[in-house]
């Protein structure tokens, strides 16, 4: 195996492990919230706070790893989530009344997803690595490969997660998915130790970023169709997010246990895999990102009013029927919007404006959690989802007004593009071919000369 191969794989399963702790832990956390007294909000504080040390640590690694290497950091943050699936694993076991330390149980949960979260956030350490290793044409691939590890992680994790928690939804918290969690992010620390070499060079590209830098905010802003892109994009993850995490709750208020949860999370992983690698792949370049757009945006609409609808039902098979509509609402928006934030910039913008985008998104994941499970302190199961239709709905008309060029392409225009490259490229062979054989005619003729 190569050693860029090598690098890749670890990597690979760097962010896999990272996805797969996540995917372990998150259906759970509601569960545990509950049986730790927790109120509602303090459960969608729980939740969010992942995502909110991911948001603000994330530059900081990147920063420093440009200093020391993006090897230690990587290190560090898989010593780090392997300890603090281990702590979640160990007050997993105690009963609520217990203190340890003088601090709550509660307390410690907290303690555990804020350290996972800065442990996680090392992530865009890892998309630095993949850029040291790989040259300007290669990165896409390498990006995809970061892109497939979150599908896996995310679909994985619940099923690896499922045997070890209880079909009984009264039982106690099981301590067994921390630690398992633990036990494969010790693997993966194990395996980068032997195996990572270090790839920092003096040619790579700093990793190092601001939290929201409000130079490029000014750009972004300062164009009508950008900002009003950057508000659907918020409006449509924080949405999302709502939804992806007041869903363990919504499970367990209609009296499914933890493994149902589960289940119910590598389903969504699944259809989320199989929609935006195949199905709306193939749709953007067709129908064009606007209508893709409007179409997911209420598709997810529709689907977060279906979900609202069966919960009267109690029906699990129901709940199972009606989720892929959502996931492919979300689907079809998320890569739209994204590619119209692109399109609305130009190209002397395109970092920065992309930039701000990702920290709308970031903000939105922290925002979401938070929201919903305070809609949820009104004693209605169905009150986020009611309400997250309707922001989808007024997301899908802040969609029909951003005025952008979108790129709308038929099946003839992409064969055209594909033969015109490969074209372009024989083209350069030929060229590169020809300018080989002059070099060596007149170098045979130099040398002759010269006899």
């Amino acid at each position: 195996m190569s050693h860029k191969l090598s690098s890749k794989l670890i990597i690979f399963l760097i962010v896999c492990i990272d996805l797969l702790g996540f995917g372990i832990v998150l259906p759970l956390l509601p569960y545990y919230g509950v049986y730790y007294e927790a109120t509602k909000v303090e459960i969608g504080l729980l939740m969010a706070s992942y995502s909110a040390m991911q948001f603000l640590f994330a530059p900081l690694w990147g920063r420093i790893s440009d200093r020391i290497g993006r090897r230690p950091i990587l290190l560090l943050g898989l010593t780090g989530s392997t300890s603090c699936y281990a702590l979640f694993g160990w007050i997993s076991q105690h009963p609520a009344e217990t203190l340890i330390a003088g601090l709550s149980p509660l307390t410690w949960l907290f303690i555990s997803r804020l350290g996972a979260g800065v442990a996680g956030a090392t992530i865009s350490t890892a998309n630095a690595y993949i850029s040291d290793i790989t040259t300007t044409t290669q990165r896409g691939k390498g990006m995809a490969l970061i892109g497939a590890a979150f599908g896996i992680g995310f679909t994985f994790g619940p099923l690896i997660g499922a045997p070890f928690v209880s079909d009984n939804p009264v039982d106690p918290p099981s301590p067994w998915p921390g630690y398992v969690a633990a036990a494969i992010s010790g693997f993966a620390l194990l395996f980068a130790i032997i195996r990572l070499p270090e790839s920092l060079h003096k040619d790579s590209a700093p990793a190092g970023k601001n939290w929201l830098n409000l130079g490029e905010l000014r750009i972004a802003i300062s164009h009508p169709p950008v900002l009003l892109t950057l508000i659907t994009i918020f409006v449509a993850t924080f949405t999302f997010a709502q939804f992806e995490t007041t869903l363990p709750l919504f499970i367990k208020e209609l009296g499914f246990s933890p493994r149902s949860n589960f289940y119910v999370f590598a389903y969504i992983g699944f259809t989320l895999a199989l929609f935006q690698g195949g199905l709306i792949r193939r749709l953007i370049p067709k129908l064009g990102e606007y209508k893709m757009g409007i179409a997911g945006a209420v598709l997810l609409a529709v689907g977060l009013l279906l979900i609202g609808s069966v919960a009267d039902q109690n029906s699990f098979t129901l709940i199972l029927l009606v989720l892929p509509v959502s996931v492919l609402g979300f689907s079809a928006v998320s890569p739209s919007l994204q590619a119209m934030l692109s399109l609305g910039s130009s190209e002397s913008d395109q970092g920065s404006v992309l930039g701000v985008g990702q920290s709308m998104s970031s903000l939105a994941r922290i925002f979401g959690p938070v929201f919903g499970y305070w809609l949820f302190a009104f004693e209605s199961i169905q009150l986020p989802y009611w309400v997250g239709a309707g922001l989808m709905f007024f997301t899908a008309i802040l969609i029909s007004r951003i005025n952008i060029p979108e790129t709308k392409r038929t099946e003839a225009d992409i064969s055209t593009e594909e033969k015109s490259t490969e074209e372009k490229s024989t083209e350069e062979k030929s060229t590169e071919e020809k300018s080989t054989e002059e070099k060596q005619k007149t170098e045979t003729e130099t040398e002759t000369s010269n006899e």
